[in-house]
């Protein structure tokens, strides 16, 4: 059940991180399917930070995670008004920090297993 909350988040991550290595701004804006894909695991990504137990949350304060959260909503919801460099602002600096996070409250939950 633990790997349950964050893994899917976790695999999300590695695929965008394997899908933009030594990508640009320029090929998120011109290739449809890498632009989807990172689109889609960001959405995967908010999904799963939304079941992640708020107490497990406040033990990584230094993550933003209603706005990870959010980020969701607007991709399936507002997908017209998403600007390209501002999900590729979040794949060069917030996925990092993010995936360490997640990799500590994944750690956490399996020494209180």
């Amino acid at each position: 059940m633990n790997d349950r909350l964050v893994r899917p988040a976790l695999r999300a991550i590695e695929g965008i991180e394997v899908a933009s290595a030594g990508k640009v701004l320029e090929d998120y804006d011109t290739d449809w399917l890498l632009r989807h894909g990172v689109q889609r695991g960001l959405e995967i990504i908010s999904e799963a930070a939304r079941r992640i137990p708020p107490p497990l949350c406040a033990t990584r304060p230094e993550i933003p995670w209603a706005e990870i959260i959010g980020i969701g909503n607007v991709l399936r919801h507002d997908y017209h008004r998403v600007a390209g460099p501002v999900i590729w602002n979040v794949v060069l600096i917030h996925l990092t920090p993010l995936e360490a996070a997640l990799l500590a409250i994944e750690a956490d939950l399996h020494e209180g297993s």
